[in-house]
This record gives structure tokens, C-alpha cells and sequence, in this order.
């Protein structure tokens, strides 16, 4: 079923006061969908490089000439949406396709039911001249920033892929709920990245990211992607040094469920003691969904990063996903 952006806001909103991190999953096919459901995943994005995956290829295969990106989410979108029915669902969109009329697909998308959107396939995984040229051609990062603005036009949940302080800001004043700052293609898995950032390196960039965020809207929701933001254990230890960041979003490397993810956290720093409400402001968040409560944001929060399992985790399709995943020692949803 679709969510609101109210709806999802007020679920996140929930998530910081309580002191539980964010957790996007990606999933490639309406199996990865209901695990990462029954594990208790905040967000289901689906795009193309999902597919791509589950048939055993990289990432990167979802940015090159083998298909129709934005057919192929709605088709994607025809088997996940309706086994994933108590988590919003996102939509990845080529928000540079020149044959799309972007709202009215858009609002395809709303009324399929998807509660949200991210940009992907992205501009922003490519560099060099090809980029300048991509960019000098109308086909640039820009057109992506248009479409997550026209998607929170129509009140769709927008979480949009950002990596460096430019694009952050430019998300930012589009509207974006929460900014998820790239740091490169993930090195977990089988079909992961040979090559990525070190942990300080993307530390670092995460937190000028989100700097730059906050310097457009103080309350603006970042999480972390990608890189050697692999294994629950990176995680942990990635989140502990990045205050404020409000969780991780991860893509589908396997079948299992992102129960692990926040389990993996939970045990590699058990004397975490969640959030503390370090923000003095009220956050937009709060104030669109009328709470009012000084105090409660995630602006100015430290991860303490005890993952507690939400209760419906703890149910026997619950425990069987982490059994599954212990057993096949399956990154849930690494990228």
C-alpha cells in the first residue's frame, strides 16, 4: 500500500526519538521485498541495478544502454508492491530520461503505488569527460534535482542520492526528505566494488555532505551509502564517528533481511544507549506533523546505535529471515 509523506515523515520522526537509526533497503525482486519487510527495514527502494543484481551483475549495469531504466521500476513495482504492504515503497527513477514527461510519470508512479521516489540511475556515479559531456548535452545532475523537486510537488517522499556539497545543497532546496550521501559503490558480495573510498575518506565526505544539507535546512534526514559502508560491523563503527547521521541505506546483494544489518549494529556497540534528544530546534518535521516537542530531532542527534529489533521483528518470519541469513552468512542488503 502507498504511505503518505506525512505518514513516512511521522514513522522516521518516530525512529530518532526512540533512538533507532534509519534502515533503507533495496530489493530486486518481490522475495528480497518481503524479507526485508519481515526484518524490519524503514524504507524498500527498488530500481533497475536491483534486477541487474539478482541476475548476478554489478551495480553499474543498471547505468549502461541494457534496458529502460523507469519500465523497468514499474515493472519491478508490479511484484514488489503487492507483497510489501506495511513498508513504503520507493521508486528509483532515471530523472535524465528525455523521453519520460516527468510528472505525469511521476504521478504514474503515485498512483501505481509507490510512496517515494530516488534518483537512480544517477549522473552522479559517472566522472570525467563523459560526465562534461553528459552534462553540456541537458542530460545532467540538474534534471535529476528537477525531478525530486516536481516529486515533492505532488507530495511524494523524495530520498535522493547526493555526493558531494553542491548536489546536497541542491537536493536540499528541491524539497528532498533525506538526503542518502554516495560515497561509491559497495565492496560486499560477490559483485561488489573492487575499489572504494577508505573509512575516514567516506566519513568525511558524509559529514561535509550533510554540513552542506544543513546549511540550506537545519532539520534535513541524512543517511550513508556505499563504500566500505558494507558489513554490519563497518556500519557500527562508521556510525559512531558521524554525529547526526541518521541511519544507512543499503542495496540487495542477497535474499536475506536487513534484520542482521541492525542486529550486526546492536551487538558491535551493545553499550549504546540510542539517540540522545541533543537538538534544541523543532525540526520540519515535527512541526508538519504538529508535535511540538523541543528536544526531538535528528539535526543535532548522535547515533548511540543500539539497534533495538522493533517487536514485529520478533516474529517467527522474522527469526526465520535471520536464520537464513546467519546460516548463508549473506550480507542482507549490502550494495
Amino acid at each position: 500500500m502507498a504511505f503518505t509523506r506525512e505518514e513516512i515523515l511521522r514513522r522516521l520522526v518516530a525512529q530518532g526519538a526512540a533512538g533507532k537509526p534509519v534502515v533503507g533497503c533495496g530489493a530486486g525482486t518481490g522475495i528480497s521485498a518481503k524479507m526485508a519487510e519481515a526484518g524490519g527495514a524503514d524504507l524498500i527502494i527498488i530500481y533497475n541495478s536491483g534486477r541487474y543484481r539478482m541476475a548476478g551483475r554489478g551495480s553499474l549495469a543498471g547505468l549502461l544502454a541494457y534496458g529502460d531504466a523507469n519500465a523497468i521500476v514499474m515493472e519491478m513495482g508490479a511484484e514488489v508492491l503487492p507483497v510489501a504492504t506495511k513498508t513504503p515503497v520507493l521508486a528509483g527513477i532515471n530523472g535524465t530520461d528525455p523521453f519520460r514527461l516527468m510528472p505525469v510519470f511521476l504521478r504514474q508512479l503515485k498512483e501505481m503505488g509507490f510512496s517515494g521516489v530516488q534518483n537512480f540511475p544517477t549522473v552522479g556515479l559517472i566522472d570525467g569527460g563523459f560526465r562534461a559531456n553528459i552534462e553540456a548535452t541537458g542530460m545532467g545532475y540538474d534534471k535529476e534535482v528537477e525531478a525530486i523537486h516536481v516529486a515533492h510537488e505532488i507530495d511524494l517522499f523524495t530520498s535522493p542520492y547526493v555526493f558531494d556539497a553542491d548536489q546536497a545543497k541542491a537536493m536540499t532546496k528541491a524539497g528532498a526528505d533525506i538526503l542518502v550521501a554516495h560515497v561509491g559503490l559497495t565492496t560486499a558480495g560477490t559483485i561488489g566494488a573492487g575499489v572504494s573510498l577508505t573509512l575516514d575518506q567516506a566519513i568525511e565526505r558524509v559529514l561535509t555532505i550533510a554540513e552542506a544539507g544543513r546549511s540550506v535546512r537545519s532539520d534535513i534526514l541524512v543517511i550513508c551509502h556505499g563504500g566500505p559502508f558494507d558489513e554490519p560491523e563497518n556500519v557500527g563503527a562508521a556510525l559512531a564517528r558521524m554525529p547526526g547521521i541518521a541511519g544507512f541505506l543499503g542495496r540487495p546483494a542477497s535474499n536475506d533481511s536487513p534484520r542482521s544489518v541492525r542486529s550486526g549494529v546492536r551487538s558491535r556497540n551493545s553499550s549504546g544507549s540510542g539517540w540522545p534528544r541533543a537538538s534544541s530546534r523543532h525540526g520540519r518535521q515535527q512541526k508538519l506533523l504538529g508535535r511540538g516537542r523541543p528536544g526531538v530531532g535528528f539535526a543535532g542527534a548522535r547515533p548511540g546505535l543500539d539497534f533495538p529489533i522493533p517487536a514485529e521483528d520478533d516474529s517467527p518470519e522474522g527469526r526465520a529471515v535471520l536464520s537464513r541469513s546467519t546460516a548463508t552468512g549473506g550480507a542482507p542488503c549490502a550494495p
